[in-house]
């Protein structure tokens, strides 16, 4: 899986639409990378996985209520290669929260550091920097689904150009909202992920 995949098939797209030619295979793969990227901005966070691990950087904040450094990191299923740096030199005791992330199929999202690390973090912009292979290792059945019925959406448009679509007739108009469908935002409400002001 690569970065900001999409997060499903054209093929199970495809079986979603009940389509069984390949006239608008096009179309199709469009819909279904607009909805992937429609799922990450509508959660914060994308649900793919770099191939091998690479270094970000990342900026250390004071938490106050834990009396500790802590960093906020892009999504991390896996500890394979984890390492930290700060200005001068390995920050190598941390804590990753949040706790039994891994036992609960969630990422961990922060780095604790504690005291006893050989070395501490400092506050300047960009002074750590995290090495690690970012990302979920599965993309969860709740993406998936939000982003067949959001590609749906997407590929159904072209025959609502004025933004409606149904029939006020027989009282089956929607009008096609600039935002993701009501059931997508449901269905992603427990992956939004809310950054940490630094």
């Amino acid at each position: 899986m690569a970065w900001a995949p999409n997060y499903v098939t054209d093929g199970e797209l495809k079986a979603y639409l009940r389509i069984g030619d390949t006239v608008d295979d096009a179309e199709v793969g469009f819909a279904n990378a607009a909805a992937s990227r429609a799922v990450d901005r509508a959660t914060n966070r994308q649900f793919g996985l770099v191939a091998a691990a690479q270094a970000r950087k990342y900026t250390a904040r004071w938490d106050k209520d834990r009396a500790r450094y802590v960093i906020d990191i892009d999504d991390l299923m896996t500890a394979l290669g984890l390492v930290v740096t700060g200005e001068n030199g390995a920050v190598d005791v941390f804590a990753k929260q949040p706790s039994n992330a891994d036992l609960n199929g969630v990422p961990w999202t922060l780095l604790v550091v504690d005291p006893t690390s050989t070395t501490l973090p400092t506050l300047k912009e960009d002074a750590v920097t995290v090495t690690a292979q970012f990302g979920w290792t599965t993309v969860p059945v709740a993406v998936k689904q939000a982003t067949l019925l959001q590609a749906s959406r997407f590929f159904t448009r072209r025959q609502a150009p004025f933004g409606v679509a149904g029939s006020p007739e027989l009282g089956s108009e929607l009008r096609l909202l600039a935002k993701v469908d009501p059931d997508v935002a449901v269905v992603l409400g427990p992956y939004i992920r809310w950054w940490a002001a630094a």
